[in-house]
């Protein structure tokens, strides 16, 4: 007796991943127009990019590659969507971030103020009490014009608690609050402990990283000076 392969998996086919562990573009695709900030957000750049220049590959369907296309797809719908109720890769109802130990930030605080704001946090470079969503942003953006890129290196640990370790890169084109550019390539490095359900949406984010690496060359090692309102 034979068994028609082709008609088997047809009966059976493979259960198709969650839309938020398809990557940006699919949830992009999926989106409705009224759930953007402004216009649809265009990666063509990060996908030109960060093939060529990143330093690790992670072969298709590995924890490495699906942690990483989870956490764009959630950098992409906090920076894009101003309603968390349309962040498909958190449990908005839950979600809670900070950064080296501070305080715990819920998904209205990230979508009113800003992943730049919350995760840069205030620094002798940097005051994020001083900016709003759309001038972090515009900060950010200026400087590094060609994009500012990031990937996972590592993941020391498996979900629902899943640790990774993280680089993030772009080359300083751009004015930072009244510095020149230098032209240089900045990194950085961090590690990261999240927590996800059972279907693999962020419950929760701690990040843990010297954000010196970003705003000490930027602004020249000169803190910057702000004046009075």
């Amino acid at each position: 007796m034979t068994v028609d392969v082709t008609d088997t998996q047809a009966e059976n086919p493979e259960p198709e991943a969650p839309l938020w562990l398809r990557g940006r573009e699919a949830v992009i695709a999926a989106a409705a127009p009224s759930e953007w900030r402004g216009n649809v957000p265009d990666y063509e750049l990060s996908h030109e990019v960060i093939p060529r220049e990143r330093s690790v590959e992670h072969a298709p369907g590995s924890l490495e590659a699906i942690v990483e296309d989870l956490v764009k797809v959630f950098e992409m719908e906090v920076s894009h969507k101003g309603d968390p109720a349309t962040w498909l890769s958190v449990v908005a109802e839950q979600y809670r971030g900070r950064v080296n130990g501070g305080v715990w930030q819920d998904a209205e605080e990230f979508a009113r103020i800003g992943s730049y704001n919350i995760l840069i946090g205030d620094n002798p470079y940097y005051e994020s009490a001083n900016e709003t969503f759309e001038s972090s942003h515009h900060i950010f953006h200026t400087a590094f014009p060609g994009g500012f890129f990031w990937e996972v290196l590592e993941v020391l640990s498996g979900p629902p608690t899943v640790s990774f370790r993280w680089r993030h890169w772009g080359r300083y084109e751009g004015e930072y609050k009244g510095h020149q550019p230098t032209g240089e390539q900045i990194e950085m490095y961090g590690v990261t402990i999240a927590r996800v359900s059972e279907d693999l949406r962020i419950v929760e984010l701690e990040h843990f990283y010297d954000n010196n690496q970003l705003l000490g060359p930027l602004a020249h090692g000169c803190p910057v000076q702000h004046t009075a309102k």
